[in-house]
């Protein structure tokens, strides 16, 4: 159970960190209600995890800290998340297997 994040996506995420001041203990993703198809995902940058009241399951990514809360997980179990550069523009792509439909911008999904 987990979540991937390519070797892309985790060069261009320590890149802004390394931008931030001061810099964050690394990147949170999860999943939130909202957008046309119910849920999407959310990333943010995080000072302060809650790994050790045990409520994230914290990935290490070639010295990347991502953490996902619990009801996240759920959710994210086998996404594979890739950072993609193209001539309509830039950013990072969740390719997740437990999705039943998405909606047709591509930014959010239901299950």
């Amino acid at each position: 159970m987990g979540i991937t994040l390519s070797p892309i996506a985790v060069s261009k995420v320590k890149e802004i960190i390394q931008q931030q001041e001061p810099a964050p203990a690394g990147l949170r993703i999860g999943v939130v209600g909202g957008g046309c198809s119910g849920f999407s995902y959310s990333m943010l940058f995080e000072s302060n995890s809650q790994d050790d009241m045990g409520m994230d399951k914290v990935f290490d990514f070639d010295g990347l800290k991502v953490y996902v809360d619990q009801a996240s997980l759920l959710y994210l179990d086998n996404v594979q998340v890739d950072y993609i550069e193209s001539l309509e523009g830039s950013g990072f792509k969740f390719s997740n297997p437990n999705v039943k439909s998405t909606c047709g911008c591509g930014s959010s999904f239901s299950v």
